[in-house]
């Protein structure tokens, strides 16, 4: 991975911080049932446990940027195309849903940051180590 796609996982991950902001101070976890289910599988109060799991989505990203990314560790590029198509799929997903809501939907602000992050971490993938 060049010096670029490092980069731009880099800001994926900013990208999803800013997202789980997003999702927590909208509620999503009151909007969308799966988001409910993980934010009660602690049993903790809805609000604690998504911010747990979306503390913990955000570690595992940092984890995977500081322990493969950064140093270029052979698994980083498998990583850095799941994170990438995981992002996709997550803005495009906040999308529909807002589509189908009609309306503003929690995490439809900032899932162009995803796409666009996503995208472009994707598109320096493609070219090649």
């Amino acid at each position: 991975m060049d010096n670029r796609a490092r980069i731009a996982f880099h800001l994926l991950i900013g990208a999803q911080a800013l997202h789980s902001i997003e999702e927590y101070l909208f509620r999503l976890y009151d909007a969308l049932a799966p988001a409910r289910a993980v934010s009660e599988a602690l049993g903790l109060d809805r609000r604690i446990g998504f911010a747990v799991a979306n503390t913990a989505l955000i570690g595992f990203g940092l984890w995977c940027y500081f322990a493969l990314v950064r140093p270029g560790r052979p698994s980083a590029r498998g990583f850095a195309w799941f994170w990438a198509l995981l992002e996709i799929a997550n803005a495009i997903g906040h999308g529909a849903l807002a589509l189908w809501a009609g309306g503003y939907f929690p995490g439809l602000a900032t899932a162009p940051l995803l796409l666009a992050a996503g995208l472009w971490l994707g598109a320096r993938l493609r070219r090649g180590p």
